[in-house]
């Protein structure tokens, strides 16, 4: 297993917050302090992946500029992490359009898989369900909803136009959607054919919560959706459980496992807003794992936790 590690300073304004060609003697002794705090990071992160049986890739944005990844090729299964890039081109495609999310739908309940993960069809009763794309939009993102998504990939824009849309917000070659889930569903193995890089995800909710990569509402409506997530608490949120005025907002994935028992991926990526109003994306994405679903849980809970340790001690310098 590869657990190398590249710390990387990027001054793309497109991607990240603009890093000054010029520095002063000043800026230049925090630059390097801001360095050291994360170099003693690299170690900590790659120790723990490679405790792990599984591929765990790792990546970085501080609110600083500075970027840090660990295992960082593009090959890790997104699962429903795509779901936030799904949430995003929809919202671009609406306001292109100039419709509201606020449009409600008609939805055929028998055209809906009932054994898939869907909180939507326990939740709302009748047949057809009606709903508004906001709020089916709000299934996907805050609960992971499949049927949700599947009928938004049906119905609204389709996987294709969705990968095409996200790869002019983050670069081509970090991530691919080919699939949706009811394919998934069907043939477990195709879960492999949504992949990104841990710096790709970590670009994009970067963007989601920093620049301006949809309206101001549609912005707001997807970063407030991701802070209300309600799936896998245990993985980078479980840090701050009981710290207040700490802002998380993160979209998940779990993936399936294979005739051997092997987790084809268990993911989080996240945004994180701290009380001294230090922000920082990170995406944690584990694939192959040999373990179970907690063990998997527990790394990325680790790596999570040694990053904001590494932001505490870099806010005191």
């Amino acid at each position: 297993m590869r657990t190398g590690l590249s710390l990387v300073i990027l001054c793309a304004a497109a991607m990240l917050p603009a890093c000054s060609s010029k520095k002063t003697d000043n800026q230049q002794i925090i630059s390097a302090q801001q360095d050291k705090a994360l170099q003693g990071l690299e170690d900590s992160l790659r120790n723990i992946a490679g405790a792990y049986p599984g591929e765990i890739g790792v990546a970085l944005i501080t609110d600083r500029g500075d970027t840090l990844t660990v295992n960082n090729e593009d090959k890790y299964p997104l699962m429903s992490v795509f779901k936030l890039h799904q949430a995003i081109s929809i919202c671009r495609l609406f306001e292109k359009e100039g419709r509201s999310l606020d449009t409600v739908v008609s939805i055929d309940r028998t055209s809906l898989n009932p054994h898939t993960w869907s909180p939507m069809l326990k939740e709302i009763p009748g047949d057809p369900i009606k709903i508004s794309i906001k709020d089916l939009l709000r299934y996907t993102l805050a609960q992971s909803d499949n049927n949700a998504s599947n009928w938004l990939f049906e119905n609204v824009e389709g996987v294709q136009q969705t990968d095409s849309l996200i790869a002019t917000i983050i670069p081509r070659e970090s991530f691919r959607l080919s699939v949706t889930e009811a394919e998934m569903w069907d043939n477990h193995e195709l879960s492999y054919d949504n992949h990104s890089s841990p710096l790709g995800a970590t670009i994009l909710i970067n963007r989601l919560f920093n620049d301006s990569i949809t309206g101001k509402e549609n912005a707001d409506f997807i970063r407030t959706t991701l802070q209300e997530c309600k799936t896998a608490t245990d993985r980078i949120a479980a840090p701050f459980a009981g710290r207040e005025n700490v802002a998380i907002g993160h979209k998940t994935g779990s993936g399936f496992r294979n005739e051997a028992g092997i987790l084809s991926a268990h993911n989080d990526v996240a945004h994180i807003i701290l009380p001294s109003r230090r922000s920082y994306s990170l995406a944690v994405l584990v694939k192959d794992f040999n373990g179970s679903e907690a063990e998997a849980a527990s790394a990325i809970s680790r790596i999570s936790s040694a990053v904001y340790q590494a932001m505490e001690k870099q806010e005191r310098q």
